[in-house]
């Protein structure tokens, strides 16, 4: 058995991707805000017609954040000196300048950074600087099946560690019966010994299609012939999608890295089935409890890293935080060399007891 040590964090962020922003509901129409995204000042708005636009929250004059001003009509105007800005991040206006000085405000700008609404969701696509002006690569994630619709159930909560422990959990099949431990989950007590198939996917790897394991009591209460999958899929997307007969549950966990230190991570649920509509007040309250024990664990984790980093993963209960790991190097050398990105997962059987 492969008991490695790994170092824990400390590696870059990862660039080109698009990383979740926040419930689209969140940003209102006529309105600003300020956010901090891979280390980075993100100023996030919706024109007065609903469009969400997004750009570096720094004016190019004097470096105070616009999001500290206002919108007027489409612009954004700095609380500073009242330097206005396009949606694009191009200056319009600039107050102090007279009739008799001639100043190019095209060529005056703040970096804009692409952004999309995918089912309720706000994407951000976080470039490089040598990419800056390019396409996004990638288009970003979509759940299959559902259509166009919105989350039913939007948590999110912050994460005092950086991206990858944090990541390290989405990928933890074995933690469940201990961090996890709920009368409607599972219990250290009854441990079951799991074999799962995975295969490759475009930007990751998915757990192939099975019936839930019998100690997983949640899925009891949503009866009939019921089938899921979990996937994968950088930079930090995880989708466990169920199937009941012709409905979809599906429970989307994204991780969002605001510093190297500290990451917003969002839980959204979605369903096809009308009757879940009448437990959507407890469904919420457990969906936040599951969060806040995963929440819980990081943080004693984290703590604890700071003393020692390095950390064991073993086979196979740990083999998908290497493949991530993997994962991330393919990507980040397939951008720096300019080379389609090659998926380094094979195909695999996996065995553990949770």
């Amino acid at each position: 058995m492969d008991t490695s040590p790994v170092l824990n964090g400390g590696s870059p962020h990862l660039e080109n991707l698009w990383y979740l922003a926040g419930p689209a509901k969140d940003f209102k129409t006529g309105k600003i805000s300020g956010h901090v995204i891979l280390d980075q000042p993100v100023l996030i708005g919706r024109t007065r017609q609903g469009r969400a636009f997004a750009f570096q929250d720094l004016c190019p004059h004097r470096g105070v954040q616009l999001s500290k001003g206002r919108i007027e009509g489409d612009n954004v105007v700095c609380p500073f000196h009242g330097w206005r800005f396009r949606p694009d991040g191009v200056c319009a206006h600039i107050p102090s300048i007279v009739t008799s000085q001639t100043v190019d405000t095209e060529k005056i700008r703040t970096r804009p950074y692409p952004i999309r609404e995918v089912q309720g969701n706000l994407w951000i696509y976080m470039a490089s600087d040598e990419a800056a002006d390019s396409d996004p690569l990638t288009e970003p994630f979509r759940i299959p099946d559902i259509g166009d619709r919105g989350p039913d159930i939007a948590t999110p909560l912050v994460f005092e560690t950086d991206m990858d422990n944090a990541v390290f959990g989405l990928l933890d099949p074995a933690h469940g019966a201990f961090v996890h431990s709920n009368s409607w989950w599972r219990n250290p007590g009854n441990l079951k010994e799991k074999e799962k198939r995975f295969e490759p996917c475009t930007m990751g790897f998915t757990m192939v299609r099975h019936k839930p394991s019998s100690n997983s009591q949640i899925y009891k209460l949503l009866g009939g012939e019921l089938t899921t999958e979990i996937g994968f899929h950088l930079p930090g997307v995880r989708l466990e999608h169920i199937r009941v007969g012709r409905h979809h549950i599906c429970n989307l966990t994204t991780v969002t890295p605001t510093t190297s230190d500290r990451c917003l991570v969002h839980n959204f649920l979605y369903w096809t089935q009308g009757w879940l509509n009448t437990v959507k007040p407890l469904a919420k309250i457990l969906a936040k409890r599951f969060l806040q024990q995963d929440q819980w664990i990081i943080g004693l984790q984290n703590e604890a890293l700071r003393f020692e980093p390095r950390m064991m993963l073993i086979h196979d209960a740990d083999i998908q935080q290497k493949w991530y790991m993997r994962l991330k190097d393919a990507w980040r050398e397939s951008t720096e060399n300019g080379a389609p990105f090659k998926n380094p997962i094979e195909p695999a059987t996996l065995r553990w007891r949770t």
